[in-house]
């Protein structure tokens, strides 16, 4: 129920995002943001705090697993192979690199202000 219930509402983030910016760029955004927000959540609910049970599954699982898009992504990749190859690939394995260096940065930036405290 809490995954469904955060899933509504990172879906209509991620509709109301990719409609005021309709490209295959809203969709990268919206990854790295999302990936951003969970290397900060996971250190917060993982490292810093023993939260209630169904913080984890609402906020990760449905929260920030509705709102970023990674099917999206996969579907906005194979559009861009029938137009030019080089920029699909380079969406395709930037998308990817610039999600995983979000995750870590939000990560090392949420344990370097908590241990600032």
């Amino acid at each position: 129920m809490v995954v469904s219930a955060g899933g509504v509402i990172g879906a209509l983030a991620r509709y109301g995002a990719g409609t005021a910016w309709p490209s295959p760029w809203s969709t990268l955004v919206i990854n790295v943001v999302g990936c951003l927000a969970m290397g900060c959540l996971m250190v917060v609910v993982v490292e810093l705090r023993t939260p209630h049970p169904l913080v984890r599954p609402f906020l990760g699982i449905g929260v920030l697993g509705g709102f970023t898009t990674f099917s999206s992504y996969c579907a906005d990749f194979q559009r861009m192979l029938g137009e030019n190859v080089l920029l699909a690939f380079t969406y395709l394995l930037g998308t990817l690199a610039l999600a995983l260096m979000a995750v870590t940065a939000g990560a090392r930036v949420t344990r370097r202000l908590a241990g600032a405290r």
